[in-house]
């Protein structure tokens, strides 16, 4: 197998050929060849194989084989060769929710859509796509592609090499036939990674007979009132959280001191509310009246974590494959707790930072050693997910404390983590970087690699 990247032209001619130049078919080892296969994506046409006394990587295509491949534009991609096959690409779908109109197709998730078409754009074809979009009969997707002046255009392609999946809907991946719609993919070959958002039980479930077992906290799904009490009283405090929940919406903070009750700490509209109760059976009361119960919620143990200014930190691990279908931790953000706050969200009064600047003022001469054991952890923690998980996974985000005692705890896993540490202007690079890896690792499952790469 061979790798290298090529420049399509397009001539005008309707022939059944392909032009390649004598150097380009050298490094393919398709030289002697006088028939190939050319394919993008699920496309394929055979073709008379011409080589031209040209230099550098060209390839000519007449309109015909062009159209009829329905390559998506002209210029440079990569191609790879397994004796006489030849693919262009990789050919890569953005599986997601589609709205009309051309300035913002992918509605809030437009911009992140874009930046990651730019990881790898002279290297791949990019499109986003929704479900509805796709035609098994004629295995072509009504794609959403870029267009010049960074607008977008619709146009029919073949379906991809590899599926990303951005799905933004945690209600529609619940559903029957979304699993059906994603396991088509599979049946063809085609990978599809990133399969559905975790809840937060499904988590613990694959890490409970792993190593890094003894990282999580100790839960309790759908807890009843006794297990609450238990809990409380053996932990001092714990975090109620609604097991498909995200953004920290939801979650409560109950806190027991043996000579003053209960205490709940919750998000009510704007506002950060601190309540007390002197006996355990009001706190429930609350808890009924709120959450209509405590189905849907896993009550998690707190664990005292590291301060600035009395507010604890905690941090987003942005775990990602790499081209070597390996975990590599891509950027780390530190979260400050805004005071009174139930979260570190920045949303309710939370500060990002970097962990170098946190670690560094907490720990001291100890800050290099704890955040080296902090990413060892959690590639760890993603290796063991991974393994126990039944679908492909290339992206995780990990909530992840360390406690006063410099012990690490991961409190939640995203199987599609959201990118709002990337804001913070340090952190800037780290964002472009996670979205190479993920290019990266969208390459190892196209199988465009050489072979010195495998």
């Amino acid at each position: 197998m061979s790798l290298t990247t090529c420049t399509i032209h397009v001539i005008k001619r309707q022939e059944r050929v392909v032009y390649l130049t004598s150097e380009l078919a050298k490094t393919l080892k398709v030289a002697k060849a006088r028939n190939v296969t050319l394919k993008l994506g699920s496309k394929s046409l055979y073709l008379q194989l011409k080589l031209l006394k040209k230099s550098g990587n060209q390839v000519y295509l007449p309109s015909y084989v062009y159209t009829q491949l329905r390559i998506p534009r002209s210029g440079t991609t990569l191609i790879v060769s397994d004796n006489t096959e030849l693919r262009l690409g990789p050919l890569i779908g953005i599986l997601t929710s589609v709205s009309p109109g051309n300035s913002a197709p992918f509605g809030s998730r437009t911009e992140f859509i874009r930046q990651f078409m730019q990881a790898g754009k002279d290297q791949a074809f990019y499109f986003g796509f929704s479900p509805r979009d796709v035609n098994w009969s004629q295995q072509t997707v009504n794609a959403v592609v870029p267009s010049g002046g960074g607008g977008w255009v619709r146009k029919v392609l073949p379906l991809p090499d590899v599926v990303y999946n951005r799905l933004p809907s945690r209600k529609a991946e619940k559903l029957a036939s979304m699993n059906a719609f994603k396991n088509r993919f599979v049946r063809q070959g085609i990978p599809l990674f990133n399969w559905s958002f975790f809840d937060k039980w499904d988590v613990y479930n694959l890490l409970e007979d792993t190593d890094v077992f003894k990282n999580v906290p100790e839960s309790r799904i759908n807890p009843t009132p006794a297990q609450m009490k238990e809990m409380l009283e053996k932990h001092r405090f714990i975090y109620l959280k609604p097991t498909a929940g995200s953004l920290g919406i939801g979650i409560y903070r109950l806190t027991y001191n043996p000579r003053q009750g209960y205490y709940a700490r919750f998000r009510r509209g704007e506002r950060n509310v601190l309540l007390r109760f002197k006996k355990f059976e009001s706190l429930m009361s609350l808890l009924n009246r709120q959450s209509s119960g405590l189905n849907g919620y896993v009550a998690q143990q707190g664990i005292r974590l590291i301060e600035i200014d009395s507010c604890p930190i905690d941090f987003r691990f942005h775990m990602t494959k790499n081209i070597n279908n390996q975990w590599v931790v891509a950027a780390i953000g530190a979260k400050k707790a805004g005071r009174g706050s139930v979260t570190t969200h920045v949303r309710t009064g939370g500060q990002l930072m970097t962990p170098e600047q946190v670690l560094k003022e907490v720990l001291g001469t100890r800050a290099e050693a704890v955040l080296a054991n902090a990413k060892e952890t959690a590639i760890k923690l993603a290796e063991a997910i991974e393994r126990n998980d039944r679908h492909t996974l290339g992206e995780l985000g990990f909530d992840i404390g360390i406690d006063q005692n410099e012990h690490i705890w991961m409190f939640e896993a995203n199987s599609k983590p959201g990118r709002s540490i990337f804001k913070h202007p340090a952190l800037k690079e780290q964002g472009r970087r996670s979205l190479q890896y993920v290019f990266d690792y969208c390459l190892f499952l196209s199988r465009f690699r050489s072979r010195r790469d495998s």
